[in-house]
C-alpha cells in the first residue's frame, strides 16, 4: 500500500506514524517542510519518497506534491495528524481522487458550531453554542442561556485562544480579540469534570480506545502557574459503569460527523448534567498521549493506527496493564531554567514506576505557562492502581520544583 504522511519530522512524536506505516507494509511517500538532508537516518531510512514544501498547509503547493506522487505510483491514502494540516489534506484528497476522511467530516471537526449541531441532531449531548460575527451577537447568545459562557475560535485547538467570560464587560474585551476571523465559536459553560476519550475507528466502529481525565480542567490549568497540571488514562474502562456510556456516545459522535477510518480525539465534561461532549477531532490526540497509552497497555497504539490505514483492521488489544499518566512542572517565573529541587526524591520513592521525564537543561529558556503540559519539564508514571497513580503523581507535582532566573 502506498501512503501519503503529511509532515514527517515536528513535532518530535510525528516520525512514530511513519515508522509504524513503514513497520506494517507500507511504502511511504512523505511531504515536509524540513530539507531532507536536514533529517536524522533513522527517519530516513523510513521514508521511501520525500518532497519538501514551504508550507504543508499550501493546498496548492501540498497537491502539486501529491500529483507528483500519483504520477509515479497508485496512492491510496493521504495521512494527516496535526489538527491544522487536516483540512488542507481532506481537500487535496478529494481533488485528487483519494479515499480517506472528507472535506465535511473534517469541516465539521475544526467548526465547532457546526460539530455541535451535528452532534445534537443524533442525540449527542452537548453545549448550547452558536456562531457570534460581533459583540451584539455574542450578546444575545448570552441572553440567551445567562453567564459564564465560553469564547474561543471556531477552529482552534485545546485551549488556544478560549476566554471563560462572566459579565458583559469580559464579552466585550473577549469580542476585541477577534481579529481578523470573521466569526468566532461562543458555548455555554458547562461545569463538571474534564477528560477525553480517544480511538482508533475503522470502518465508524470504534476498534481500539482509551479514556482520560484532566486534573484540573484544561482552562484552569494553561491560565494558572503554580499548578503543576497531570492528566491521567485509565486502566479501569473495561469495568466501571461511566464508560460504557463514553463508549456509546462514541459511537455516535462517528456516526454524526461521518467517521470512518480514523483516529479520534474526543473531549468530554461530566457535571450536574451528566455526560456532555465537547470538542472531537478526526485525529490522533497530542502532548504523547499515545505514549501514555503505549506504555500503560503493552501494545504499540502507532502500529495499530498503521494497521488500521494499511490492513483496514486493528489486531492489538489493550491489556489495561496500567494506568498511566504526565504531570507538567512549570518553571516559578518566565526566564532561563536554573535548576531543579526534588528530583532525588521521586527518583528514591517512585522511580520504579517513572516512564520517563523532560528536563531542560539549565541555561534553557522557558515556554509559557499556556504552551501546553509538554512545553517545560514533565514526568511520566504508571501503576497498576489508578487512585495510587493520582497519588504519585501529585507528589511528584508537590516535590520537583523548576526554578528560573
Amino acid at each position: 500500500m502506498n501512503v501519503v504522511f503529511v509532515e514527517p519530522n515536528f513535532p518530535r512524536n510525528q516520525r512514530e506514524f511513519v515508522r509504524a506505516l513503514s513497520q506494517v507494509g507500507a511504502t511511504v511517500f512523505a511531504v515536509g517542510e524540513t530539507p531532507w538532508d536536514w533529517l536524522d537516518e533513522e527517519l530516513k531510512g523510513w521514508i521511501d519518497h520525500y518532497e519538501q514544501v514551504g508550507s504543508v498547509t499550501d493546498v496548492d503547493r501540498l497537491r502539486t506534491v501529491v500529483e507528483h506522487f500519483q504520477s509515479r505510483a497508485w496512492i491510496d491514502s493521504l495521512e494527516a495528524t496535526i489538527e491544522s494540516h487536516t483540512l488542507p489534506a481532506a481537500v487535496v484528497r478529494e481533488q485528487t481522487g483519494i479515499p480517506g476522511t472528507s472535506v465535511h467530516t473534517t469541516y465539521l471537526c475544526r467548526d465547532k458550531p457546526s460539530m455541535k449541531e451535528a452532534l445534537r441532531q443524533v442525540g449527542v449531548p452537548t453545549a448550547a453554542s452558536a456562531a457570534a460575527e460581533n459583540l451584539d451577537q455574542l450578546r444575545e447568545f448570552v441572553a440567551q442561556v445567562g453567564y459564564p459562557v465560553i469564547v474561543k475560535p471556531r477552529d482552534g485547538a485545546g485551549a488556544s485562544g478560549t476566554h471563560k467570560v462572566e459579565n458583559d464587560t469580559e464579552l466585550a474585551a473577549a469580542a476585541a480579540t477577534f481579529g481578523s476571523a470573521t466569526s468566532v465559536a461562543v458555548e455555554e459553560f458547562v461545569e463538571g469534570h474534564e477528560g477525553f476519550y480517544d480511538t482508533v475507528s475503522v470502518d465508524g466502529g470504534i476498534a481500539l480506545d482509551f479514556a482520560s481525565h484532566y486534573y484540573p480542567n484544561v482552562l484552569e490549568a494553561m491560565r494558572t502557574r503554580w499548578i503543576s497540571p497531570q492528566y491521567v488514562s485509565t486502566n479501569r474502562v473495561d469495568d466501571a459503569p461511566f464508560y460504557g456510556e463514553l463508549r456509546e456516545l462514541g459511537e455516535r459522535v462517528n456516526e454524526a460527523l461521518g467517521i470512518r477510518t480514523s483516529a479520534t480525539h474526543m473531549e468530554w465534561f461530566y457535571g450536574p448534567k451528566g455526560l456532555r461532549f465537547s470538542e472531537i477531532g478526526a485525529r490522533p490526540p497530542g502532548v504523547g498521549c499515545w505514549d501514555l497509552y503505549s506504555a500503560g497497555n503493552d501494545i504499540d497504539v502507532y502500529r495499530a493506527w498503521a494497521d488500521a490505514i494499511v490492513h483496514g483492521q486493528v489486531w492489538s488489544r489493550p491489556s489495561r496493564r496500567f494506568a498511566s499518566g504526565i504531570v507538567a512542572l512549570r518553571p516559578d517565573r518566565d526566564g532561563t531554567i536554573s535548576g531543579y529541587s526534588g528530583l532525588d526524591h521521586v527518583q528514591q520513592h517512585l522511580g520504579q514506576w517513572v516512564i520517563d521525564t523532560h528536563l531542560p537543561d539549565p541555561g534553557t529558556g522557558t515556554q509559557p505557562v499556556e504552551a501546553g503540559f509538554m512545553a517545560n519539564a514533565w514526568v511520566r508514571l504508571k501503576h497498576p492502581d489508578y487512585d495510587a497513580l493520582r497519588g504519585m503523581l501529585d507528589e511528584v507535582g508537590r516535590t520537583v520544583q523548576v526554578h528560573a532566573s
